[in-house]
């Protein structure tokens, strides 16, 4: 929590995986700077929440949910990024061979990060795979392969790349209020929210019908979308998101 005043600090949540810079080849969390300069220009600062590595501790699930409360109430607002899959088995499907980039520890974060924020009605901002954690932990499903559903892959081209697609935000949303009538936004997403989970309202389609953006009901500001407005430079959610930290941030302090 931050004094008032102060930018708000915005958890992000990060990979966990290998990966090579410079002369190294290490283990290493990270997350695309985009997200990280999306929060700064909206007014806020990033804080980073990785994931725990395999073998870290004996029992992950206990220590991240006894971490999850602390976490949430030591930052203002919360990002989910994008990523890989979610695990199908989270919402009792087996999963399809085509899936990939699953982490059962950063399900498992990502889970309980968003169970405490929506409990302690913290902003937060869930993108893309952000988005389907949401879904799912609010007891919804997801279409494992849209491209099957829809007969193209013009929400993912090709694997990191990204789609233009027109979403047309539903009135009287905090989505419509922050983009307004329709927005071309950049996807990349081969799977998408099927059942909607409980509390969640529907607040943008895609012009092909899929589910583009929720919000939770009751929430001060609880936004999922399944695009990357980080992107394509569009502050605007992030600037919303913000926003409500600083709201919160007033409240607490008092």
């Amino acid at each position: 929590m931050t004094p008032p005043g102060a930018r708000p600090l915005i958890g992000v949540t990060t990979y966990r995986q290998v990966t090579r810079w410079w002369s190294w080849d290490r283990d290493a969390a990270l997350v695309p700077g985009v997200y990280l300069d999306m929060v700064v220009a909206a007014g806020g600062w990033p804080v980073l929440l990785p994931p725990l590595a395999e073998g870290a501790v004996d029992d992950p699930e206990g220590a991240v949910a006894a971490i999850a409360g602390p976490l949430v109430d030591a930052v203002d607002g919360l990002v989910v990024i994008g990523g890989g899959d979610v695990a199908a088995e989270r919402f009792g499907q087996v999963p399809d061979a085509r899936n990939g980039g699953t982490s059962v520890f950063r399900d498992e974060l990502e889970l309980r990060l968003l169970e405490a924020a929506l409990e302690q009605d913290l902003p937060l901002l869930a993108i893309c795979r952000g988005h389907q954690v949401l879904n799912v932990l609010l007891g919804g499903t997801l279409v494992q392969q849209l491209p099957d559903l829809v007969g193209t892959n013009r929400h993912q081209p090709a694997p990191g790349a990204f789609g233009r697609v027109t979403v047309r935000p539903e009135p009287s949303t905090i989505v419509h209020g922050l983009l307004g009538d329709e927005a071309v936004v950049e996807c990349s997403h081969h799977q998408a929210i099927d059942v909607l989970g409980e509390s969640l309202l529907v607040s943008a389609r895609s012009d092909d019908g899929v589910i583009e953006a929720v919000e939770v009901l009751g929430r001060t500001f609880a936004v999922g979308v399944q695009w990357h407005p980080e992107e394509s430079g569009d502050v605007r959610l992030f600037t919303g998101l913000v926003d409500a930290a600083r709201t919160i941030q007033g409240r607490r302090t008092r």
